[in-house]
């Protein structure tokens, strides 16, 4: 045994997590069907290259105002 295993630990989060699976089996399939139903979608490729191509690059620091902006990039 590892000197830092601790021996037939198990905190609060995995205790309730294993009692909820218990009490609700069929929870890990919700899970997998709602996962299916938001995310796993298949990605067109020449759409997400357009959508990339369409992305207005950020401000530099975008809390300093607009004015401030345009007058400290004309040389003094």
């Amino acid at each position: 045994m590892s000197i830092f295993q601790r021996p037939h630990y198990k905190s609060e989060v995995t205790q309730f997590i294993e009692h909820l699976k218990k009490e609700r089996p069929y929870l890990d399939q919700q899970q997998q069907q709602g996962r299916a139903l938001l995310w796993d979608k298949d990605v067109n490729p020449r759409i997400w290259r357009e959508y990339r191509a369409a992305e207005v690059p950020p401000k530099p620091y975008p809390y300093q105002p607009e004015s401030v902006q345009e007058s400290s990039a004309e040389p003094s």
